[in-house]
This record gives C-alpha cells, structure tokens and sequence, in this order.
C-alpha cells in the first residue's frame, strides 16, 4: 500500500488477519499458533474459546513489533540507508522463527514482489515513491514523496500491487506442480490468501484505494464486514485497520465538496468501468485460486 507522506498502517500482506489459517512450520521452527490441549479427565473444551487467550494471542504479533521499534527504531530511523535490504533481513528472521527460514524466504518475497507492482506503477505514471520498506508481523509499505494527480492513478498503483503479488503467488504454485513440494503449495495459498484479503473495500488497504474510484459506500460496507470479522475473531491489527480506515472515511467525505476533492475523484466513465472491472475481476481469480491451493488440516 502507499501513503505520501507517513508509512502506512499494516497491509494485508502482514499475515492473516485475527491468527486465521496459517501455514505448518518448516524446518526447525514450530507451527504459528500451534496449541492444543490434552486429552485429560476433566478438562472442558467449551472453555478454550473464551475471549482472553484470544486476544492475548491476537496481540501477541503487535507486542513483539512494538518491542522490536522501541529498541531499535531511533537507530533505523537515523540510518537512511537501512531500507530494503536491512529491513528484509529483519522480517525474514521474524518470520523463520515462526516457519522456518525456507517458508519465510519465500513469504517475503511475495510481500516484495506485491509491493514492487505499486512502485513500478506509481513510478510510471510520474508519481515519485521510494523503494519498500518492511515490519516484522505488518507486512511493507512504500512512501509516495507526492500525491497522485487523481483517484484513478490511485486505484491503478493501489491495485497493481496485489496484481504482482497474485501473478508471485500463481509462479509458486507452478513449482509446486513440478516439484510436489506441500510447502510451495502452502506458500502459493498464503499468497493467494493475504492478496484477497488486500483487496477488502477498506481504506488503507488496497482495495479500499480502488474503491475511492468506484463509490464511498463502499468503504462503509468494508468497515462493516470487517468490523463483524474483528468481534468474531480480534485481531489487534485489525483494530489498527478499523481505526485508521473509519478516520479516513471521514475525512475524505468530509472534504468531498471542495474544488480539490471534486477534481481529484474526477472520473470518465471509462475509467471507473475500468477500475471496477480490475479490481472485482482480481477478486474472482483470487477465490478460485484460494480453492484450488487450499489443503484441508487436522488440528
């Protein structure tokens, strides 16, 4: 995702939102989330479910990363230089604590790829962007040093970001064919699965970008189902996406009525057929890819 001037919260490319399904470990490291109770006499299983073992493990991710900034933050802030290359190294050990380090080599490379489609866009439609830039456990984003000149140039980099990260996602699952490996398959449906949830009508996320070229309704709708999706299972990042998008909502609908907000969501009608037919086409692929690269789990 992209912001222009201040990282942007969490995308969905920062592992599956409120701890849903999740790849096994490979390697040494042991299964994210992996907890089951004994068989034992006495022990009730309707007390599994209550909500402060949820919520500690919902929090968990965004503890290690605040951990993680209080540290080292000044220090990365400080060093310009520290961007990619460092920040990569960061996430992929984060993540081989988790998954091992082949799984996680693989998960930040499709988070690379995702994001290298809005740079390579934003930079072609004239829009200055720096390079990505990752947090262990949030995913990456990238700064954009100027605005877009419309929400069209908006959605089209919003939405080219997810468009490389399905076509990594499909290259994955091409070398699970050849090769049989469960892993590559599991690493495909990862990929698949944090592209569509990317794509959720809700502002910062991707989609919510392309939804600004459609209708705002469609930010309300997002927030909702997101909102039921959070009380279902609570997720700290997605309380930060809730916020943020709930704030920005407001303020875009707030300021629609100025000469800037009416010239910015200025739109043909070519361009907005074209935007919807991307952006709901990119959803339909990704719930058929979703299907065919799920494997079913005993937990």
């Amino acid at each position: 995702m992209s912001e222009p001037t201040a990282p942007p919260p969490p995308e969905g490319d920062a592992g599956l939102p409120g701890g849903g399904a999740l790849p096994p470990a490979y390697g040494t490291a042991q299964p994210y989330g992996a907890a089951a109770h004994p068989t034992t006499p006495g022990h009730d299983p309707s007390q599994d479910d209550r909500w402060g073992p949820r919520i500690k493990r919902a929090l968990a991710p965004l503890a290690a990363v605040g951990a993680f900034l209080a540290k080292f933050g000044a220090i990365i802030v400080k060093l310009k230089a520290f961007t990619v290359v460092g920040t990569m190294a960061i996430s992929l050990a984060a993540y081989a604590v988790l998954w091992g380090w082949k799984f996680a080599a693989g998960f930040v490379g499709l988070i690379f790829v995702h994001e290298m489609g809005h740079v390579v866009m934003l930079r072609a439609r004239g829009v200055r962007a720096g390079a990505p830039v990752f947090l262990p456990f949030l995913g990456a984003f990238v700064t954009m040093k100027e605005m877009p000149r419309s929400v069209y140039v908006e959605a089209e980099s919003a939405l080219a970001g997810p468009y490389a990260g399905t076509l990594g996602a499909f290259a994955v699952l091409l070398g699970w064919h050849a090769s049989g490996s469960p892993m590559l398959r599991d690493l495909a449906f990862t990929g698949f699965l944090l592209n569509l949830i990317n794509l959720l009508p809700v502002l910062p996320l991707d989609g919510g970008r392309a939804a600004a070229a459609l209708h705002p309704a469609l930010w309300a709708g997002g927030l909702v189902l997101l909102l039921g999706y959070e009380i279902y299972r609570p997720s700290a990042i997605i309380l930060v996406v809730l916020g943020v998008g709930g704030f920005e909502m407001y303020r875009r609908w707030r300021g629609r009525h100025t000469a800037e907000a009416r010239a910015y969501h200025s739109l043909t009608a070519g361009q907005r057929a074209s935007v919807a037919a991307a952006y709901l086409g990119l959803i339909v692929v990704l719930l058929v890819a979703v299907h065919a690269a799920y494997v079913p789990r005993r937990l």
